[in-house]
């Protein structure tokens, strides 16, 4: 049995961030973002820089030794869009077949018990 680690899958529909700590939480091993990976501000949120970056973290991953990991899946959440992005669904398809053991896959969104009032005002946002 290898090294456990947390994959903390941060998608917004606007861009993926993925982050791997220890499995305290307080240790990062490895890092990498869709902006990391593509050149255009459009493409950052999708599939494609998700799977690449998750490939990258995989190969990060396996020269510290991690060969098994938790997931925990994260949408914007609080008042905003509580699925989270296209990239989500992508890096983990690419951190399995990268040949990493896949623990427990968790959905951490924040939602809000009816706690601050949203901005927008009484009538909501006009464009």
């Amino acid at each position: 049995m290898g090294k456990w680690a947390i994959t903390h899958i941060f998608a917004s529909h606007n861009n993926t961030i993925i982050t791997v700590t220890d499995m305290t939480g307080a240790e990062t091993l490895a890092k990498c973002t869709g902006g990391m990976i593509v050149k255009s501000d459009k493409d950052e949120g999708s599939p494609y820089a998700a799977m690449r970056a998750a490939q990258k973290i995989a190969e990060e991953l396996k020269e510290k030794g991690v060969d098994s990991v938790n997931i925990k899946v994260r949408g914007v959440g609080r008042g905003r869009s509580k699925t989270p992005g296209k990239g989500a669904q992508a890096a983990i398809r690419a951190l399995a077949r990268s040949g990493l053991r896949i623990g427990r896959i968790e959905d951490v969104t924040p939602l809000p018990h009816d706690g601050c009032r949203e901005k927008g005002g009484k009538r909501g946002r006009r464009v």
